[in-house]
């Protein structure tokens, strides 16, 4: 696999047990480039640990004065460079290519498994620890998979030089190669302690992450409330944390350098001294003593990747283990796949027949009749959410998914399953781009962008985005920054109305599609959906009486039951707990006892009649 290659067409399906499983598998799937890195690398180590071998012939030939040997060792010398060189070349390149290519996968697999989840995604997993996997965590297990290679090549060469030294001068030989092995395994021992401070480092950067995450998200929140100063010190807390626990982890990692700088000068002395010795007694010649002092102090250069490995170990482990249980994470539904495995494949989506029909929820008995426009009225929001949800294929008891036309939707491939049926949420986002890549999504083909912006009353969004480009007066070539930062909460809602409608999808659930809007601008966006939704199962979770009356049917659910069923009107006249929820009305306060708010542009919040008579005033107006 090369770089240009990328992205993967089909990533795999990973080993998400466990971190170290997950890198393991990782490892085998770039198996060619491994081998690749391998062989590169042997050749410039190899190279590099030759050039004592060289030099100490060269003393050699200058002692006994032999022009012949000392021609054939600078030859010797040209080819090891020559080696050196070449092979350090292609290591570097096919390690960079195995840390991206195994850096893509990961973000693939990710992108994947987000895509699968959906919004139940970050339910169970935090937002900031899926934007920390995404991006260091990649980096991390990317490291460790192209330096497994290096390792690799370093140790066969240490063992290389090892018989090489005792074949080549038995006396020094032994203490090289009893040496050598305590050298490169001396910091076992520290590497535990080492890791679960990496570990303690990595849990609270990523909680500081998360934490920053949630507090940019809900920054136009936190001016309005006057929180900025209380999450800013939590921040800073957190940053502390962060930087403490950084310092304690580099603290262990420096013992651990330093334990690999001593060693090896040790053994060095060691072999300095004994073989200062035997040079003496005449036992080995000036030339060999030389040779073997030269190969100690180079094998320094490969018993570096030792430090690399367990560092980047260490680093990637956790890093592993937060990717694979993301990864591992499923969809509480039994979906359709090919005979490979895998989940929901373009072949099967194409092949599935799309669903028609009424829409039923089996858990709170639900039903929104095929065609047509059904309000749903609750009054936990959070219930509503997870209705919404369960609505959209996510259902929250086994064996009780919702059915599309009598067919289970977690039963359909996901494809079809999410072509069938759209849910918008109460905060839908909006990515940076252009008006006009905001709403290239997939769709029937049967709405056009200019009657979706019309349903939902973009007009004014249109002007907004006109007036703050400076490079086109098409609004659809306008820039919207990210998550439609510079417009307002109503205008970001009709934007994504908008993008829904364009879908078209057979079934549409919107949750709270209006809550950021004036009542004159919702009355408009009610009678556009009713107009471009004609033919289309519609489903609406809110509490407002413009959209409530708009409905073909009405739904109150309370408790997770459905506890009456109807028209706005006659819900209003006949079911105090609807009135309660719609109104604003408290038990103690019959109807028509509170004063109507003034003003026309405001939502009627008081008696019956009040909210008759402005539906009646808004019906005229439009």
């Amino acid at each position: 696999m090369q770089i240009q290659d990328l992205p993967y067409s089909d990533p795999g399906v990973p080993d998400a047990r466990s971190g170290p499983r997950f890198l393991w598998w990782l490892w085998r799937n770039q198996l060619g480039g491994q081998l690749k890195a391998l062989a590169w690398g042997l050749l410039h180590f190899v190279g590099v640990s030759a050039l004592p071998f060289c030099v100490g012939l060269a003393v050699q030939a200058v002692i006994d004065h032999s022009g012949t040997r000392l021609a054939l060792t600078g030859g010797l010398m040209l080819v090891c460079g020559t080696a050196i060189a070449v092979g350090d070349t292609f290591l570097h390149r096919s390690a960079v290519t195995n840390w991206i290519t195994a850096a893509a996968r990961v973000q693939q697999l990710l992108a994947r498994r987000a895509a699968l989840l959906g919004s139940a995604l970050t339910r169970r997993v935090a937002a900031g620890e899926v934007v920390a996997v995404s991006t260091g965590d990649v980096e991390k297990i990317g490291w460790f998979v192209e330096a497994v290679s290096r390792f690799t090549a370093a140790a066969l060469t240490a063992l290389i030089v090892c018989v090489a030294l005792l074949v080549y001068q038995p006396a020094l030989g032994v203490v090289v190669a009893v040496g050598l092995p305590f050298v490169a395994l001396a910091v076992l021992p520290l590497l535990p302690r080492a890791t679960r401070r990496a570990d303690e480092q990595r849990a609270k950067a990523g909680r500081a992450t998360e934490l920053a995450s949630d507090t940019v998200a809900g920054l136009r929140v936190l001016r309005g409330i006057g929180g900025e100063e209380l999450f800013l010190d939590r921040y800073r807390s957190a940053s502390q944390e962060v930087r403490h626990a950084a310092v304690r982890s580099a603290r262990m990692w420096s013992l651990i350098s330093a334990v690999q700088v001593l060693l090896p000068g040790l053994l060095l002395i060691a072999v300095v001294w004994h073989g200062i010795h035997l040079a003496r007694q005449g036992r080995i010649t000036v030339g060999e003593l030389v040779t073997v002092y030269s190969a100690v102090m180079i094998l320094n250069y490969p018993l570096r990747h030792f430090e690399e490995i367990a560092m980047a170990y260490s680093f990637s482990r956790p890093s592993a283990s937060r990717a694979a249980r993301v990864l591992s994470l499923e969809r509480s539904t039994t979906l359709r796949t090919d005979k490979d495995g895998h989940q929901n494949s373009a072949e099967a989506a194409a092949e599935a027949e799309m669903p028609a029909g009424d829409l039923y929820d089996p858990v709170t008995g639900l039903l929104a009749p095929a065609g047509r426009f059904t309000a749903v009225v609750c009054g936990d929001p959070d219930a509503a959410g997870t209705l919404a949800e369960r609505l959209g294929g996510h259902p929250t008891e086994p064996d009780r998914s919702v059915l599309l036309g009598g067919e289970p939707l977690d039963e359909l491939p996901l494809d079809t399953a999410r072509t069938a049926v759209l849910v918008q949420d109460k905060d839908p986002v909006l990515l940076s781009g252009t008006l006009r890549e905001l709403l290239d999504v997939p769709a029937s083909g049967a709405v056009g962008a200019a009657d979706a912006l019309a349903a939902a009353q973009c007009g004014d969004v249109l002007d907004a985005l006109v007036q703050g480009s400076l490079d086109t007066a098409d609004p659809m070539d306008a820039r919207i920054t990210e998550r439609g930062r510079s417009l307002s909460g109503g205008q970001r809602q009709r934007l994504a109305l908008a993008r829904s409608l364009i879908t078209d999808p057979e079934v549409l659930v919107l949750d709270e599609p209006t809550s950021a809007v004036d009542s004159h601008t919702e009355a408009r966006i009610a009678d556009g959906l009713r107009r471009l939704r004609s033919e289309r199962t519609t489903v609406a979770f809110t509490s407002s009486p413009l959209l409530l009356d708009r409905a073909d049917r009405v739904v109150l659910v309370h408790e997770g039951e459905i506890v009456a069923v109807g028209t706005h009107r006659e819900l209003v006249d006949s079911e105090p707990r609807y009135r309660a929820v719609v109104t604003r009305e408290t038990d103690e306060e019959p109807a028509g006892t509170r004063e109507e708010p003034a003003g026309t542009g405001e939502r009627a919040a008081g008696s019956d009649d009040g909210v008759l008579m402005e539906l009646e005033h808004m019906e005229e107006s439009a």
